[in-house]
């Protein structure tokens, strides 16, 4: 059995096929079954309507030419109820114009019959991969996590890892890119901890003068400093009982760090101005991008600290190693804007969906959320276009090139440079490259260049 048969054995994900060809439909139902999908099949588009009401598919497949209501207008009906389920059009009158128009209206895909059985499952394969899975979370148990979107594998490992010492009242420390979310796994630590009813409260420590962090943390008495017009309490105070997130705590003040690791030894906080110290009981959650046992090395960040923070390390993947939650965050974000705006964007072509996964990604789940934003508000259709992915990703998301445009580019540059380095000496920048002239000058023609341009530059 193939790798992807297997998943799908193991998820059942489900399948919902619309003939009134009562052959076609035993025949896709048997290979689609053996590829481990669950199969449901509807004679018509009204009997697929009703079946939707109970059967909750990953996605459709539907005959084109139907009696009563065609496979276009069931797909329109679709569309409506439910934005983000994919359906694949059969028929066997398929040309070339009637596909351009159904994938342009949004519809995943166009066979054209008689097709393969490998074809069939390669783009049913490729529709589950792209298409958002049900996220909702109905089980009690599982509300701690109900904010973090995923169905990848290497999340749901680091899930399992963080329920098991959610528990506990370790200190944690969780390593990871910008962007990524840390903050809301601290949040679902806090929500499946014993303190989950106590406040959690969050701060960033890169973002605050070492005087104003020590006085957010600790807290301070009126006239401590100026400015200081009444106490103050700290977030330490404030998250009394409950857990208190330090976010970029790589970052912090190597002056600082002596006071914060006082205050974890001792249980209690000073507040700046203030003689008395306070009692409190408080469970840190800390986060960084930074490896800290290279800062230790580099003398900025103490040693003693780190191994009070980093009781137990959690590792959260960077975006790009979770490819799979792509579809799943980008049609969270979508439906995000709708609500803000009040608009009405259905979801992604194909080829926006497609290249929202091969982006890289840089700033994570951040980067991904801004550039639906935008696709979403310069959108004129119903459905997000590649082009507007394309753009709001910019420079970020073009691919490697080519091994000869690379070749080409760097030629080219290299040329320039000697030329520009022999001020156009086309004798002197040859030998430089240890090239007969006859051969420098086919190099220049090739990529447009004239060592005339580089005289006159100089």
């Amino acid at each position: 059995m193939k790798l992807s048969e297997q998943v799908a054995c193991n998820s059942q994900e489900k399948i919902l096929i619309v003939d009134d060809d009562p052959s076609l439909l035993r025949l896709l139902g048997i290979r689609l079954s053996a590829a481990g999908y669950l199969v449901e099949s509807a004679a018509n588009a009204k009997i697929a309507l009703g079946m939707l009401k109970s059967f909750h598919p990953q996605l459709v497949i539907s005959d084109l030419r139907m009696e009563g209501m065609d496979g276009m207008a069931l797909f329109e009906q679709i569309r409506q109820q439910s934005p983000s389920l994919p359906v694949i059009i059969m028929t066997a009158h398929g040309t070339i114009p009637d596909a351009i128009s159904a994938t342009k209206q949004g519809v995943f895909s166009f066979l054209t019959k008689p097709f393969e059985s490998q074809q069939l499952l390669e783009v049913v394969e490729q529709a589950m991969r792209l298409q958002p899975a049900d996220t909702t979370q109905n089980n009690e148990q599982e509300r701690w996590r109900a904010k973090i979107i995923s169905r990848s594998a290497i999340m749901e490992s680091l899930l399992q890892q963080t329920k098991q010492v959610a528990s506990s009242d370790f200190s944690l420390l969780i390593h990871s890119e910008s962007g990524t979310g840390k903050e809301l796994l601290a949040q679902a630590i806090h929500q499946s901890s014993p303190r989950a009813k106590k406040p959690f409260t969050a701060i960033n420590c890169a973002a605050i003068s070492e005087q104003l962090l020590e006085s957010e943390l600790f807290g301070h008495v009126k006239g401590a400093f100026t400015g200081a017009e009444k106490n103050h309490q700290g977030l330490f105070q404030a998250s009394d009982g409950g857990t208190l997130f330090l976010d970029e705590v790589g970052d912090m003040p190597m002056s600082f760090q002596v006071k914060l690791l006082r205050a974890l030894q001792e249980k209690e906080v000073r507040p700046v101005g203030s003689t008395k110290a306070v009692k409190v009981d408080v469970r840190i959650i800390s986060a960084t991008h930074k490896n800290l046992q290279q800062a230790i090395k580099d003398k900025t960040f103490r040693e003693d600290l780190y191994y009070r923070l980093n009781v137990v390390e959690l590792e959260l993947p960077p975006l790009v190693e979770r490819r799979e939650d792509i579809p799943l965050l980008a049609q969270h974000f979508l439906n995000h804007c709708n609500q803000q705006a009040s608009l009405d964007v259905k979801g992604f072509t194909q080829e926006a969906m497609e290249v929202l996964i091969a982006a890289p990604w840089p700033g994570n789940i951040r980067q991904l959320q801004n550039v639906v934003e935008q696709s979403v508000a310069l959108s004129r259709e119903s459905i997000i276009a590649a082009s507007l992915i394309k753009n709001a990703l910019r420079d970020e998301s073009s691919p490697l090139p080519s091994f000869a445009q690379a070749k080409d580019e760097f030629e080219r540059d290299y040329l320039a440079k000697l030329l520009k380095l022999t001020a156009g000496n086309v004798s002197q920048a040859a030998r430089i490259a240890q090239r007969n002239r006859t051969e420098f000058y086919k190099l220049l023609n090739r990529h447009h260049l004239t060592a005339e341009a580089f005289r006159e530059e100089l």
